[in-house]
Formats: structure tokens, sequence, C-alpha cells
């Protein structure tokens, strides 16, 4: 791996973000993890003793079983947060934990797949999903993002192929929509990974596609391997959160900073560009658990040609009144891509976002009272 020592001459924002108070406050859990002065969630998980017989359960059961040690987990998590005691990374794991719990439920899930709001409902382990993934993950590449949000540079990204969704304009579509375009892994190789891009000067495992989603069952038995090696590094999910409740549920208690895209203001420009049913349903709901809980979590919007009114303020209108705790990214990297330029249906993409679009958004957005980052 390519050295990354010079990252502080390349990003020197990334060396003073935290000196403004308000982006400290609100990224405080991932900034503590971050700098080693509090536990990753998963190693909270992994030494949360559960049942010894947890895997003869029964599916309901075994989320029954979750959901109680996801309260025990909360209570906790809160103790930490308040005296927050990184020691733990060092204690022995129990021989049952609700790390545990978890693998053994994704595993199952991955059999009748409802990961995703897709729920297609194949057996991935016999044949491929909606996602176009079967059980073997593959990884297109991992390396130390500079090009991400001043507080996660840099950036630990593990780049996974496959997508649950069909974006039209996807700038990663050689990966997203060609699956094939990566290096099968599996738990070991990304707990290896993480391990390098942690010693690496990381600041956190970013993990993204394509989409992460379809891979939990690897990405959550990764870190099974860490807690038991006793490396800490907070775990960032950069996503499209198109996940269902049960792949949130999953989750919830082992991610330290969220990094999701809320793409569409409406279900018609949803459909029409990503082909994803009930879209503002399935993020507004997935991003209203997050929030609910208080967690970090800095939202990405990237504006679309022609879709301020549509989608930028409806949007942002709804991070203003469901999660005034987050970070919001107003992103202006949009350009023509994949099938856009390609196909005359989507003509009215086939530009850049004008500099008068980017004030409208940038500018709703202050009025609004939103923490803006970049």
């Amino acid at each position: 791996m390519a050295s990354v020592s010079l990252w502080r001459l390349y990003r020197p924002d990334a060396l003073v973000v935290f000196n403004n108070p308000l982006i400290k406050s609100r990224l405080s859990w991932y900034y503590m993890v971050m700098n080693d002065q509090a536990p990753a969630k998963f190693h909270i998980a992994a030494r949360l003793e559960a049942n010894d017989d947890y895997a003869s359960m029964s599916i309901d059961e075994l989320w029954g079983l979750h959901d109680k040690l996801g309260e025990t987990f909360d209570k906790v998590w809160g103790e930490h947060k308040e005296r927050p005691n990184v020691s733990i990374i060092k204690d022995p794991l129990p021989k049952s934990s609700f790390l545990d719990v978890k693998v053994e439920l994704v595993k199952r899930i991955i059999r009748n797949c409802t990961l995703c709001e897709r729920r297609c409902g194949i057996d991935r382990t016999k044949r491929k999903g909606a996602c176009m993934l079967d059980l073997r993950p593959r990884v297109a590449s991992y390396f130390i993002h500079l090009g991400e949000e001043a507080p996660l540079v840099p950036s630990g990204t593990i780049f996974f192929t496959g997508c649950n969704l069909r974006c039209v304009y996807c700038q990663n579509w050689d990966i997203s929509q060609k699956p094939e375009n990566g290096v099968e892994v599996n738990e070991a190789d990304l707990a290896s990974m993480q391990i390098e891009l942690r010693i690496s000067e990381a600041r956190n495992i970013n993990w993204v596609g394509g989409e992460p989603t379809p891979n939990l069952h690897v990405i959550i038995p990764s870190m099974r391997i860490l807690a038991e090696k006793g490396v800490n590094v907070p775990q960032l999910w950069n996503s499209n959160l198109y996940l269902t409740i049960e792949g949130m549920k999953l989750i919830l208690h082992l991610i330290d900073i969220w990094l999701p895209d809320f793409k569409y203001g409406n279900d018609e420009c949803a459909l029409r560009y990503s082909v994803a049913p009930r879209y503002v349903e399935v993020v507004s709901r997935n991003l209203k658990m997050i929030c609910d809980r208080d967690e970090d979590v800095i939202i990405r919007h990237l504006v679309l040609p022609g879709h301020v009114e549509c989608c930028t303020k409806p949007i942002l209108n709804w991070v203003t009144h469901n999660c005034p705790r987050a970070v919001v990214n107003i992103m202006n990297q949009y350009h023509p891509d994949y099938l856009v330029p390609r196909l005359s249906r989507y003509r009215e993409l086939n530009r850049r976002v004008t500099g008068s679009e980017l004030r409208e958004a940038y500018g709703y957005a202050e009025r609004m009272g939103i923490v803006r980052i970049d």
C-alpha cells in the first residue's frame, strides 16, 4: 500500500476540522473511538455475554434474544459515552456474545435474503440475489482515501462490487453494476484489510461500494476477528441505506459513524433513476432509526440537475425536523455518467448542475439551520 504520510499536506482541513465545536460535538463518539479513547461498538457487542445455546434457537427466538441483548447493549454503550473505557478491548471474549448472535442471524438470513428492501428472498448460498451477488463477496479495491469528508480523512475504504440499486448516473457503475470486477474475499481477508488500513493511519474503516449491505454475512464476522485481536477502529457505514429493518438491526450496534446517501425527495424520481420502490419511506425510516439513537451521522445528498425543488429541498426539510444533530454534505460532484449520456430518455440529467442551482441548495440549507460540511 502506498505511503499516506503526506495526507496532512493534501488535506490540511482534516487536521483542523475537529476544532469546530459543532462538528466535534455531533461526531463525539466517532472522535473518541478514532483517537482510541473509547472502544468501537463491535468491541462492546463482542463482550456482551449471550446464551450458549443461541445456535439451536429458531429464527424468531434468536431475534427475541437479539433484541433483549440490544437493550442491554444500549445501556452499556451509554455508560461508555459518559465514561469511556477503551481497556475492554484487551478483555477476553465470552464463549457466546451479542456479536455471535448477529453472526448467526445474518448467516440464516442469507439463505432467504432480506438484508435489503429488494427482499428477493433468494438463497444466496446457491445463486445470485437482486444485488447480483451470491455468497461470495468481491472487493474491487481497498486503500487510504483522501477525498472523503474532512472528519473522515484519511479513510480506510473497502470497495465492494455489486449493488441493490440501479442508478442510471452511477459514477462507480464499473463495480456496482459489474460485480465480477473484483477479487473474492472472506471474513479473514476483510479483517486483514482493516488491520492494514488502521496501521496505515486510517481514521476509520469505510464500508462502501457498490453497496456494502449484501456483504453483511462477512463484514460482521470480520469484526469478531478484530475483537479477538484487540484492534480498535471506528466502523463507518457508507451506504444507500436501502436496508430492511432486519438489516438495520444487525448493524445498529456495530457502526460508530454513518455516512448514508439521501438521494431523492420523492418516490417518482427514485423509481425513474434508481428503480427503488418506496425509496423515501425506506431511507427516511432507516435514518430515523439512526437519528433517534443520537448516533453520529453525516448525511450525503448529491444535487441532481433540475431536482433542487423536488428532491434537495424536501430532503433538507426532512433532515431539519427528524435528524437535527446530523451533519450534512450537499455534494456538487454530479456529472453525466453510465446510462445518462447513452440513453435519450435521461436527457434531463445530461448536464452538470448550475451555479445557481447549487446556490439555491446551499442557501436553503443555511435558512434551515443545517450544519454543513464538505
